[in-house]
């Protein structure tokens, strides 16, 4: 595939300006360049992925947007706002959830939520928090006794505190069963739904195919390849690729679901 490294400059089809803009971004550490001129726009409610082996430069280009890292050169904005220039305000209107997270230990979790509430300066409601990733029934629980799922759940109920515009999530379905990884792609579904925007990373090729309306695959440091699934897929076979192995019309984890059922399970 041809090399893609070039923003959707300005406007998108509606006219409306792109919510997240990144032009030229570089970021070097000692003598490697982790990030080496990407550009992108990402439209206000899209699923935006960004993809990539590891070392791709894909956490370094999140930070920045995140305001947790400063870029060597290039700007990013985010509902219009520079994030360099203004980091605080792009704060206060973005989500953020980690792929390894810890809270209080002796907190429960309304109260850890009432905290972040805190913050930001916010009012918030624990229970309609807790209800919209399903923990409702746990607010008085502790973070540490809950369950791998419930803990990715919850750790995404606390990127909801501050009513974001812009969610960013990091390999938000590693380490979770079958049922729990479908869960957490209906509630990142019902985020676009609300018209939230999702900017997220992982290394699962389904999830991406399945929850992103566009994908940047990103090679040291550079972006590669941009656009939707079904796009970056049908170039793929226009050039004539194949498999060896042929597509089944099920998987392992198709047999695995319809076994144990689809049916969410906290333990």
């Amino acid at each position: 595939m041809a090399q893609v490294n070039n923003p959707r400059p300005g406007r998108d089809s509606s006219g409306a300006e792109p919510i997240v803009k990144v032009i030229d971004l570089c970021k070097a550490y000692g003598g490697i360049r982790a990030v080496d001129g990407v550009s992108f726009s990402i439209d206000a409610g899209e699923v935006f992925g960004i993809l990539g082996p590891n070392g791709a430069g894909k956490t370094s280009t999140v930070e920045i947007l995140e305001g947790m890292r400063v870029p060597d050169s290039g700007t990013a904005w985010i509902n219009g706002i520079d994030v360099e220039k203004t980091p605080r305000a792009v704060k206060s209107m973005i989500g953020i959830q980690l792929q390894s997270t810890t809270f209080f230990d002796r907190l429960s979790l309304a109260e850890i939520l009432q905290v972040f509430a805190s913050i930001y300066h916010r009012q918030v409601d624990p229970l309609e928090l807790l209800g919209q990733v399903e923990l409702q029934d746990r607010a008085k629980s502790v973070f540490k006794d809950l369950s791998g799922g419930q803990k990715q759940r919850f750790s995404l109920a606390t990127t909801l505190v501050n009513d974001p515009l812009v969610l960013f999530l990091d390999e938000p379905t590693t380490g979770l069963d079958p049922q729990a990884r479908r869960h957490m792609w209906e509630l990142i579904k019902a985020f676009k739904g609300q018209g939230k925007t999702v900017l997220l990373t992982t290394h699962y090729m389904e999830e991406a195919e399945e929850l992103c309306d566009r994908v940047a695959i990103m090679d040291q440091g550079r972006i590669v390849a941009l656009d939707s699934p079904d796009a970056l897929i049908n170039e793929l076979l226009s050039g004539g690729f194949h498999k060896e192995r042929a597509e089944k019309a099920a998987n392992l984890e198709d047999v695995f679901l319809e076994l144990t059922g689809h049916d969410l399970r906290d333990a």
